[in-house]
């Protein structure tokens, strides 16, 4: 278990939370109310800044139950939150929804973040690259 520390930046930002214990995400909660129009997106507050671990990375994701009731989704799925900033953690919020406005409420969970270890890369340029079973083959190319 790895501690992650989080701050309020607005005192009625709420803390995420787990929604059943062994849940990969915890929930991100607005701290804003925010109505979305058919197509529209909307970056919302959460009022809060984490401390992403070095060697970890955070990632926010949708949240299903908002994605089939409502088609809310998030714009830049999944969104990267590196480990050394330290700014407002914003949700792009996007209404898929044709027809249906949507309105985001203060305390309504909209996203859940996911912390996950990510390895240090060092990008090494080389001439050719070792062959794999599917080799250049691109989109559909296993259909």
């Amino acid at each position: 278990m790895i501690e992650l520390p989080i701050r309020r930046l607005r005192p009625e930002a709420q803390v995420p939370t787990r929604a059943y214990a062994g849940d990969a995400g915890i929930d991100l909660a607005a701290c804003e109310r925010i109505e979305l129009a058919p197509g529209e997106r909307a970056l919302v507050s959460t009022g809060l800044a984490v401390a992403i671990p070095m060697g970890y990375a955070g990632y926010v994701q949708p949240r299903s139950g908002l994605a089939t009731k409502h088609g809310i989704s998030i714009v830049n799925t999944p969104g990267l939150v590196d480990s050394g900033y330290r700014g407002e953690l914003l949700v792009n919020l996007l209404n898929t929804d044709p027809r249906e406005p949507f309105v985001v409420e203060p305390g309504m969970r909209i996203a859940q973040l996911v912390v996950l270890a990510v390895p240090e890369v060092e990008p090494v340029e080389v001439d050719e690259l070792p062959d794999s079973e599917r080799g250049d083959r691109g989109f559909g190319s296993s259909a």
